[in-house]
């Protein structure tokens, strides 16, 4: 009998395997592409930019950008459009429209679209009917030049790219105003750095003075997140801001269409955060800037500062300097560029532990190079660093266990009379030494670690299209095969096995039950989250059974 039923269990555990991967196949995870949003009519242009009176912060947020002219296609994808300029360096691959300057397309070489194949680099700005996610940038107010419609740009080359040996790239944009003002918008990349450094430099060659207000704008269509991997893993999406108030502040597409959002401060920044990046401006971090976070008349959310005014005497010159980052979230990059930029890189409440967890999982990777490996040998520094209290709980655990048969003797002596029975229950471990909650305080201790940790795996963007082994070829994604969760659920159900069964049936089917809704939990998440909880449970099933095993042989207990 014991056979036949042990044969039926492997059946079936056989077939829900191939019916897992038999759903994936004919029903794949589908992300929302922007395609099923209808696209914005193109009469629907922004309203042109409001005049900005007064001579340092502007009154009126300026509206939203009109488009160049009449022949605008800010709906067309990249491939149709014409004219624009292409600049490539070591780690950008981007296109810059002449109508505003503005940064319509950008690619990142380093980090592909998908794993399986090559030369496809990540797209994080684009331009398309209902998927636009662009970097607008110009010069409001008294005299800007975006103020009827946006400035018309000259190159002296469509293509710039990083010589090789060069560590700087100018891209210089002209024009000169029916008034004599020559403005400069320039674009200075870096090699191996994401930031770019942007400047106006004005000279005015005029008779008066010249007055304007530099700004930039991230504005994107709502539409999901690329480059989330899972389902069930997904992370937040949306704007983000810093203030003196709040270091960093997340408003969702929701909280903008509720509340415009508005704020002055000197310095600061304002973002567009999604999995694994980011793109952000930073302006002048010494002058007063204004923040907006709104949505248009066109549907397009826009996270926006404006800056203090740019005077220009006549026959003089003047320049308003910003940066703008486009690139992954690589937290000690990211805190170098400006105060609380690496907050972006969200550990949640426990971000005190998931930094030193992350300083510790690089540096290990730094003389693996594989970062399951990585992975593995992570969790085995905090199971060692945790042993102590680990070794107290399966002690508890363990006393437990030995006092099963005479608190089993307790319950058929009192029978339903549960208040003599607690006492007798209360005076058994009074006498044995044994506290029954004794294996409860090292596991919440070491619970706040296990989220850290958690959380750490999760915002990595190392962790992106890295390979472990066999056909583990990416660690933010689902194992294909579901091999690892499957595992897990098996050291799960041993783990509860070695366990003392709890007092209360109820709660020991739950305990029974357990490994299975987690194993089902665990099946589309990321396979490096997967490998951190099974190594987790492999490490803890093996301390369980050598202190187990050292405990017994204290007590004289055979087994």
């Amino acid at each position: 009998m014991k056979f036949a039923r042990y044969l039926l269990y492997t059946s079936l555990a056989v077939i829900t395997y191939l019916m897992l991967l038999a759903w994936q196949e004919d029903y794949p995870p589908t992300i929302n592409d922007g395609s099923q949003e209808a696209p914005a009519a193109q009469s629907e242009l922004p309203e042109p930019a409001a005049a900005i009176a007064a001579p340092d912060l502007p009154v009126q947020v300026p509206s939203d950008i009109p488009a160049a002219s009449s022949e605008s296609v800010a709906l067309q994808t990249i491939t149709e459009r014409t004219g624009l300029i292409h600049v490539s360096t070591d780690t950008l691959d981007l296109r810059i429209d002449p109508a505003g300057g503005d940064i319509v397309y950008l690619a990142l070489p380093k980090y592909l679209r998908e794993l399986e194949v090559a030369n496809d680099p990540f797209v994080l700005l684009e331009s398309g009917p209902g998927r636009e996610f662009v970097s607008t940038s110009g010069l409001v107010g008294p005299d800007g030049i975006d103020n009827n419609g946006r400035a018309r740009y000259r190159a002296a080359a469509s293509e710039y790219r990083l010589a090789d040996g060069a560590d700087n790239l100018n891209v210089d944009l002209r024009l000169t105003t029916v008034n004599n003002i020559d403005v400069t918008k320039r674009f200075t990349f870096t090699r191996d750095s994401y930031l770019i450094d942007i400047s106006f430099i004005v000279e005015n060659r005029s008779g008066q003075n010249w007055q304007a207000n530099p700004f930039g704008q991230i504005r994107r269509h709502d539409f999901s997140d690329p480059s989330s991997s899972s389902r069930l893993t997904r992370t937040y999406l949306g704007y983000v801001i810093t203030s003196d108030d709040d270091p960093y502040q997340e408003l969702d597409f929701d909280d903008i269409a509720d509340a415009p959002f508005s704020l002055e401060q000197t310095g600061g920044w304002v973002g567009l955060s999604q999995h694994y990046f980011l793109s952000a401006w930073i302006p002048d971090t010494t002058a007063p800037n204004r923040y907006t976070l709104r949505r248009s008349t066109s549907g397009q959310f826009i996270g926006e500062f404006t800056g203090s005014s740019l005077q220009v005497a006549p026959g003089a010159s003047g320049s308003a300097n910003m940066q703008f980052y486009a690139g992954p979230k690589d937290q000690y990059s990211l805190a170098a560029i400006s105060d609380n930029l690496d907050l972006t890189v969200d550990y949640s409440f426990l971000w005190f532990l998931a930094a030193p967890i992350y300083w510790l999982l690089t540096r290990i990777d730094s003389f693996v190079g594989n970062y399951g490996v990585s992975i593995i040998l992570l969790t085995l520094v905090v199971k060692l660093i945790f042993y102590k209290l680990s070794e107290t709980q399966y002690r508890s655990m363990a006393g437990m266990r030995r006092l099963m048969p005479k608190i089993q003797q307790l319950k058929e002596r009192f029978g339903d009379d549960r208040a003599k029975l607690q006492q007798a229950q209360m005076e058994l471990y009074k006498k044995e030494k044994i506290n029954p909650f004794g294996g409860c305080l090292p596991l919440l201790v070491q619970m706040p670690v296990f989220i850290a940790l958690y959380w750490v795996l999760m915002q990595s963007v190392e962790l992106r299209h890295a390979p472990f082994l066999l056909w583990l070829n990416d660690l933010s994604v689902r194992d294909p095969f579901f091999v690892l969760p499957l595992l897990m659920g098996a050291t799960m159900y041993l783990q509860t096995s070695m366990s003392p069964a709890p007092a209360d049936p109820m709660h020991a089917q739950m305990m029974k039950f357990m490994p299975i809704m987690m194993t089902v939990l665990f099946l589309w998440f990321p396979s490096g989250l997967v490998l951190y909880w099974l190594t987790n449970g492999l490490l803890s099933i093996l301390q369980q059974w050598y202190i187990t095993r050292k405990i017994d042989a204290e007590y004289g207990v055979s087994r």
